[in-house]
């Protein structure tokens, strides 16, 4: 990449990185913290908290992302990014769940993530918008990772209000970033492929197309799945004697363990081009996690050792396929990259209200054991969705 492309990608990546670490941050401490709330032993109604964020977005990533076609990406941004900051001040005001719910929604409202992979692809160039493309994904899997490290230590110095005013002043900073710092395109609004096909046509095109269906379904259960499981896995490290301010301790180690044992796995398969086959072992790794969970938790036996290994193989596949999917959409979509991306980033959003809703409903009524089982059956149902999914076309290796 040039400097301009550098500058753009990167910045991009943190705005991007930023609206997801305004759910992630919450996951590992949220349903803990909803136990002093009004309502807040109602697990239906903490999972819909963390999981409305999610929802939100998903109305509106189409939506935001066509009118960032006709009045330019830069204005779009900076107006979702207003609701972020906007949500987080409303949530920070008032210690009431309902009151939070109402702000993680508004937060949910800024749906930008369409937006900013299409000013992307506006500022790269063709033979290494993969490469930037790969960065977007890539700073999903961080800012997840970054958020269950600090979550704890953020929690007990700051609370939670502190929390959503920490997320409103990040979210100033990335107004400024986007308002100054990343450089205008050539052609300010992205021009439109395939000139006679309406914005219905190449949306029925990306619907239609079976290895983008794999890869929208896939986004949709992994976020499920983590969310839900991530209802479960704070109070198994506190059932187990470790108290909140101390689980950072197991989620980096884990952490760096699994990104020492997947970097090599993913230049590999990027050297060789067998990113589909990739795909496929990390879903098999995360579907191993699942199982590995609900056997620990069958045999009654949980401990921090047994958590932590569960984890580590958890973020092997975890981290894998939020590098893996967006550049393999964007690679896919062809001409229709924007579709391709506005529909994968809406199906992604689902799965995160999904699985704060029904990992609630599921943790309050069946309890910890069918997270892990149901989770478990997703994620076959994934894997045989993506048995049949082609390598990308030898010519993209150059890329």
């Amino acid at each position: 990449m040039n400097s301009s492309e550098l500058r753009s990608a990167f910045s991009l990546s943190g705005i991007f990185a930023l609206r997801m670490l305004g759910l992630f941050l919450i996951l590992p401490i949220f349903s803990l913290h909803a136990r002093d709330l009004p309502n807040g032993d109602d697990a239906t109604l903490v999972g819909i908290t963390i999981g409305v964020y999610g929802m939100v977005q998903a109305f509106f990533h189409i939506p935001l992302g066509i009118l960032s076609d006709k009045i330019g990406r830069r204005l779009v941004v900076i107006g979702g990014l207003f609701l972020f900051v906007l949500g987080a001040v409303i949530a920070a005001s008032h210690d009431d769940l309902y009151w939070i719910l109402a702000g993680r929604a508004i937060q949910g409202a800024g749906a930008i993530s369409a937006a900013i992979t299409a000013w992307v692809a506006d500022l790269t160039r063709e033979e290494i918008r993969t490469r930037a493309m790969a960065l977007i994904g890539g700073s999903i899997a961080i800012s997840f990772a970054i958020s269950i490290i600090i979550a704890a230590p953020l929690y007990q110095a700051l609370g939670m209000p502190g929390i959503f005013w920490m997320m409103a002043f990040l979210g100033l900073i990335a107004i400024f970033v986007a308002w100054r710092v990343v450089p205008s395109a050539a052609i300010s609004i992205a021009p439109q492929p395939n000139g006679t096909d309406t914005n219905a046509s190449r949306f029925l095109k990306i619907l239609r197309d079976p290895e983008l269906f794999r890869l929208n379904i896939g986004v949709l259960i992994l976020h499920a799945s983590q969310v839900a499981m991530f209802i479960v896995i704070p109070k198994l490290l506190v059932a187990n004697d470790l108290p909140l301010e101390r689980h950072w301790k197991v989620y980096l180690s884990v952490l760096v363990a699994s990104i020492v044992v997947m970097a090599p796995m993913l230049m590999k398969a990027e050297k060789k081009n067998r990113l589909a086959l990739l795909l496929k072992v990390s879903i098999g790794l995360m579907l191993i996690s699942q199982v590995y969970f609900g056997v620990v938790l069958f045999g009654n036996q949980p401990n921090i050792w047994l958590i932590s290994f569960g984890l580590f193989i958890f973020f092997i596949g975890f981290n894998l396929l939020e590098s893996l999917q967006p550049s393999l959409v964007s690679r896919f979509s062809g001409d229709n990259r924007g579709a391709g991306l506005g529909v994968y980033n809406t199906t992604m959003s689902i799965g995160l209200f999904l699985g704060g809703l029904l990992g609630g409903w599921i943790y309050g009524h069946l309890g910890s054991l069918a997270i892990f089982e149901i989770d478990s059956v997703l994620l076959l149902v994934w894997l045989i969705i993506a048995a049949k999914m082609s390598e990308l076309p030898p010519k993209i290796k150059k890329e």
